[in-house]
């Protein structure tokens, strides 16, 4: 067999098996098989991300006195409410208005003393203001101090 022959043979040869093995690989055997449908992939619903609070004043009418200070701290009233100091506390606590030792900036927000597992009142918060307070008998410690903002 000539050379030149023999060459186209083996091409001819190489070609048909290359055809034969991408028509496998295709999956395109018979032509009566179902071609099979990718099935779409869900879009997942995004869960909402809860907004951290942002450490700002809390809402309540309430604020509670522990050894480890006061909570919350920063609290918003409405106008016209009245404040309730909860000492739970084992020890009791001198709860007024800033500035120390006066008393004066808000004088209608000044409890006074509120013995252990006693509560004080303040008076009717009726002026739009922020007022600080602090426990007159120890009015450096940062964990007794707070504002209250009435709106």
């Amino acid at each position: 067999m000539p050379r030149s022959i023999w060459a186209a043979s083996l091409a001819a040869l190489a070609l048909t098996v290359s055809l034969s093995l991408a028509v496998v690989s295709c999956g395109g055997g018979s032509p009566d098989a179902p071609t099979p449908t990718p099935t779409p992939t869900p879009t997942p619903t995004p869960t909402p991300t809860p907004t951290p609070s942002p450490g700002g004043p809390t809402s309540t009418t309430t604020i509670t006195i522990t050894s480890a200070g006061v909570s919350p701290k920063d609290i918003v009233v409405a106008r016209g409410s009245r404040v309730t100091f909860v000492n739970n506390d084992g020890v009791g606590h001198d709860m007024n208005s800033n500035p120390h030792p006066e008393h004066t900036s808000c004088p209608d927000m000044n409890v006074g003393f509120i013995a252990a597992a006693q509560s004080g009142q303040t008076q009717v918060l009726d002026i739009v203001r922020t007022c600080g307070y602090h426990d007159h008998n120890q009015p450096s410690n940062g964990n007794l101090q707070g504002t209250i903002k009435i709106e």
